[in-house]
Order: C-alpha cells, then sequence, then structure tokens
C-alpha cells in the first residue's frame, strides 16, 4: 500500500478491526451450536431440568426442537421460537 492510500485508511482501521472482531465472534457462535459436544452438553441439561420439575414436557420438547433446529439450520438463518426466553439452569450461563 502507497503512502496515500495508508494515510486515507488509516482513520478506518479501528472499523475493520471491530468489524473483523465481530466475524470472529460469528464464527465462534456457529462453531459452539453446532459442535456435537455443545449440542449434547445442551440436550443433557435440557433433561436435566425436566427430571428436576423445572420444566414442563411442552417446554422440554419446545427447548430440544430448538436445540436440533440450530443443529439443523443453515447459517446465518433464524430458527423458530429462538427468541423465546425460556428459564432453564445453566442456559447461557455457566458458573
Amino acid at each position: 500500500m502507497d503512502l496515500f492510500g495508508l494515510t486515507l485508511g488509516l482513520p478506518f482501521a479501528p472499523i475493520r478491526g471491530l468489524i473483523r472482531l465481530a466475524e470472529l465472534i460469528e464464527e465462534q457462535v456457529e462453531l459452539e451450536t453446532r459442535s456435537p459436544a455443545g449440542v449434547r452438553r445442551r440436550l443433557e441439561e435440557i433433561a436435566e431440568a425436566r427430571r428436576a420439575g423445572l420444566m414442563t414436557e411442552e417446554e422440554e420438547t419446545e427447548a430440544v426442537t430448538r436445540v436440533l433446529g440450530r443443529l439443523t439450520a443453515q447459517p446465518g438463518t433464524a430458527v423458530p421460537g429462538d427468541g423465546k426466553i425460556t428459564a432453564v439452569p445453566g442456559d447461557g450461563e455457566r458458573g
């Protein structure tokens, strides 16, 4: 890159860095939601919540459908019912 291009492009470097960071985060989320270990862990958490009486059979079915829907959906597409908030222990919380 020549000096002129560098001078004009320098102010946009933070924006390009932020865009790249967002892309990396998106890739990581895709890997975690589609990894067999992550899916299995999530299904085990749902089953445990059902055994503990924290969710009904209908809620369990919906949660399993969402997890499997994320696994089979095309990357970048929305999964129906994914915006619904459910009270499942371990759902996004680790600790």
